[in-house]
């Protein structure tokens, strides 16, 4: 575990932050005693690529809405 005080974090972040980026955690220190510790964040899974096609076939599994849409959302809306 590294240690930097909070001036290093003000002089020389990019170094403190390229031991976070690397994986390492960090001790901040204040006038010599323990302010925090900075820790790299957990990664988060990739999300696989959105399917538009398959979204769309499942909203209109009969293919697509004939007509004007202003007289589709009037209908949705109950207004026909």
């Amino acid at each position: 575990m590294k240690t930097a005080t909070v001036a290093d974090l003000r002089n020389n972040f990019a170094t403190v932050s390229k031991w976070i980026h690397d994986g390492e955690q960090v001790v901040i220190t204040k006038r010599g005693r323990v302010f925090a510790t900075l820790t790299p964040a957990r990664e988060r899974p990739a999300l696989p690529p959105l399917n538009r096609m398959a979204r769309l076939e499942k909203a209109f599994p009969n293919g697509p809405v004939a007509g004007d849409s202003r007289d589709t959302v009037d209908y949705d809306r109950g207004d026909r």
